[in-house]
């Protein structure tokens, strides 16, 4: 969407690029401000393959096709953020060599780095229960948020066990200038204060919203945008 500076834009876990960015005008708002956001469904999302071959899900698959996608457009001069499963994404692509000029992590603390473990486990678990949870779990509202995105249980489950947890100490070769931008109610992923301390040029953003309510509002793309174009 739009002409200008290429900014590639990753969304969040079970759901998709118009979910994240086009639904709620977050990726209009960027692209009004001289930017083209160039914005992939992540694999076993949206309108991207779904094989339930365990061979299509090698470690770090996604970082690993992020810089296929990088490589195939020609991008050298661009941007980069995500949302969520998308920032954990571009952290993992950017520590495996990607260098875009700037970074933005959405959604994101260093505990969602460093202890992803725990999350991918709550994943797995509502996944595997997916049939007899009620209203009162824990895992309610994302078994809900599974079926209204039509998720592939068995790709998605595939797909979460080619992930690790980040070392701390990894996040020092994140030199480019870094955006968190997390909800004020939102530390589903840990602590957005200590992502920022721990990354060697970061500045930390607060919205109004919990992790799924922030994506809603029109903060998220004014923030983004702002700060891109500041």
């Amino acid at each position: 969407m739009g002409a200008g500076r290429p900014l590639v834009l990753l969304h969040g876990l079970f759901s998709s690029a118009e979910m994240n960015w086009i639904k709620w005008g977050h990726a209009a708002t960027i692209a009004e401000a001289g930017f083209e956001v160039i914005m992939p469904d992540l694999r076993v999302h949206g309108a991207s393959g779904k094989p339930h071959d365990p061979a299509a899900y090698p470690g770090d698959v996604l970082a690993k096709d992020l810089a296929a996608l990088v490589a195939a457009l020609g991008l050298v001069d661009y941007d980069l953020g995500g949302f969520s499963l998308g920032s954990r994404t571009s952290v993992r692509a950017v520590i495996g060599g990607l260098t875009p000029k700037r970074l933005v992590l959405g959604g994101m603390g260093l505990e969602g780095l460093a202890g992803w473990t725990g999350r991918q486990a709550f994943f797995i678990d509502a996944i595997d229960r997916f049939d007899s949870v009620r209203q009162g779990d824990p895992a309610y509202y994302t078994v809900q948020f599974m079926k209204s995105m039509k998720i592939d249980r068995v790709a998605a489950r595939l797909l979460l066990g080619t992930m690790t947890d980040t070392d701390p100490a990894a996040l020092a070769a994140i030199t480019m200038p870094t955006l968190v931008v997390c909800g004020d109610e939102d530390r589903d992923n840990g602590s957005p204060d200590k992502l920022a301390a721990a990354l060697p040029n970061a500045v930390h953003a607060v919205i109004p919203g919990t992790h799924m309510g922030c994506v809603t509002k029109p903060e998220l793309g004014r923030t983004i945008r702002d700060w891109l174009a500041g």
